[in-house]
């Protein structure tokens, strides 16, 4: 299942084995990276998944690493220099097209918060793989092990789109004043606070007012993303409008990104993120401030 849709927001993993062979992969143009990330308590890593198997020619790229190590919340995102060094060391200049993955069992989980991160730097030429390395191993296509040679060293310019991104104030304030939809990502049971969070010390449950929109529902069951026009039916039946402002949010920010991602396909590329996310939010509020089936906050 294939969608070529705008600056080729999604690419096909035939299309990707077909260009690393071509001479743009070859001239460098091409850079594609891993982002696999997993919560800690599901026992996997990234980085030793990564050197096990990845599409060649990959180079990892470290969520954790690549943030704001100073917050009190999980890779939030780095400085615009953090950012561009960080790109700089993997071989992106401004002239890649960037194609990320990851290894997740739903086909996507954490290469969208990479392409997004990529966009709110000011760098458009990115690319999610449709389905992941589930889709790239399902299709038959070959794998390398252990690391990549490291690449040269190159100058990543950075020009920051402040409008991706909304913080916790704007979220306090848009509780009362409804300026734009907040679409959740979390399972259901997460956001209706029935299911416990990933994280210690963190009582599940949402923002007043926001919509619940499970990133999985977002890709089939093969791990694709979907349609435009089924994704384009799922907000309308969750009581999202394509038509005016969305910020996506999640755990933590990373399947927030889905929902940007899923709107951009249906052709709305301004959908921002709220970086801190639940996390941000629960840690901060007051107990009325937690809507919750559940225990809720009670301190």
């Amino acid at each position: 299942m294939t969608h070529q849709l705008l600056p080729r927001a999604i690419v096909s993993p035939r299309w990707l084995w077909d260009t690393l062979r071509s001479s743009t992969a070859l001239s460098g143009t091409l850079r594609v990276l891993d982002a696999s990330w997993h919560l800690p308590k599901t026992g996997r890593d990234g980085w030793r998944e990564y050197k096990e198997r990845h599409i060649p020619g990959a180079y990892f790229f470290d969520i954790d690493a690549c943030s704001d190590r100073t917050s009190p919340y999980d890779h939030m995102l780095p400085t615009a220099d953090q950012f561009s060094e960080y790109a700089g060391r993997l071989g992106i200049s401004n002239d890649s097209h960037i194609v990320v993955y990851d290894a997740s069992d739903f086909g996507s989980y954490s290469a969208p918060r990479v392409w997004w991160m990529f966009r709110i730097f000011g760098h458009p030429k990115v690319s999610v793989l449709d389905g992941g390395l589930k889709a790239w191993l399902k299709e038959g296509y070959k794998v390398n092990s252990g690391k990549e040679t490291r690449p040269q060293t190159v100058e990543f310019r950075t020009q920051f789109n402040k409008s991706l991104l909304v913080g916790h104030e704007e979220m306090e304030a848009n509780v009362e004043k409804k300026m734009f939809q907040m679409v959740d990502a979390r399972v259901e049971g997460r956001f209706r606070g029935l299911e416990p969070e990933p994280r210690e010390g963190i009582e599940p449950g949402h923002i007043a007012g926001a919509l619940n929109v499970p990133f999985p529902s977002l890709l089939t069951e093969e791990g694709y993303e979907k349609s435009p026009e089924e994704i384009r039916r799922l907000f309308q039946e969750k009581g999202v409008d394509l038509g005016g402002p969305i910020v996506g949010t999640c755990g933590s920010g990373v399947t927030a990104c889905h929902i940007a991602l899923a709107t951009f396909l249906c052709g709305k590329e301004d959908t921002a993120i709220y970086d801190g996310s639940w996390v941000e939010w629960y840690m901060r509020a007051k107990p009325e401030d937690v809507v919750s089936e559940g225990r809720g906050k009670t301190l």
